[in-house]
């Protein structure tokens, strides 16, 4: 192992140089490649510190990158650097109540329940776009619910006293 790579979990290998000069679509979007390929238990650190460096060697600021590093370090219980990155998250344009969850999840991290509420009840009540769903890439509407990501709220409410890793993934009722 070269001595500037981060020690990795046993089944956490990959190549570095070749991560590091993906796009960002396929670094970052594409489910197939990119930091999603590699395997998600016990390599939460190493995804995190990738997804990092992935960032700072494009000089990239696109908020989502802040923020999928910040869910890799949730749920590796990194809790008060996942709340620093989901806060540069924040689009400085949002129709589509992304701050909202942005906010309700850093209330869960914090454990302030009445601020995740509040967050969940404002996201609710965002009036649908016009335009809503977007298409997709085959230029058809997408299956996208409104508003979005307001599951991932209900069920930090629903999953309260577990860890983000847990709740983030908090089943609904009756779904089994």
């Amino acid at each position: 192992m070269c001595a500037e790579e981060p020690a990795l979990h046993a089944n956490c290998t990959y190549d570095r140089a070749a991560m590091l000069a993906m796009d960002y679509a396929e670094f970052d979007q594409d489910p197939a490649s990119g930091w999603r390929a590699l395997p998600a238990e016990g390599c939460d650190l190493e995804i995190a510190d990738l997804i990092g460096d992935w960032r700072t060697q494009h000089e990239s600021t696109d908020p989502i990158l802040y923020w999928h590093e910040g869910q890799v370090r949730a749920v590796a219980g990194q809790i008060a650097r996942a709340i620093e990155l989901f806060e540069r998250s924040h689009e400085a344009i949002d129709p589509f109540g992304w701050n909202l969850y942005v906010d309700g999840s850093v209330a869960f991290l914090r454990r302030d329940r009445a601020a995740l509420q509040a967050a969940r009840d404002e996201l609710a009540a965002l009036p649908r776009p016009e335009d809503w769903p977007p298409l997709g890439m085959d230029g058809k509407p997408a299956d996208v619910g409104w508003p979005m990501n307001l599951d991932f709220l209900d069920g930090f409410l629903r999953c309260w006293d577990e860890p983000y890793k847990i709740a983030y993934d908090c089943p609904r009722p009756g779904a089994d």
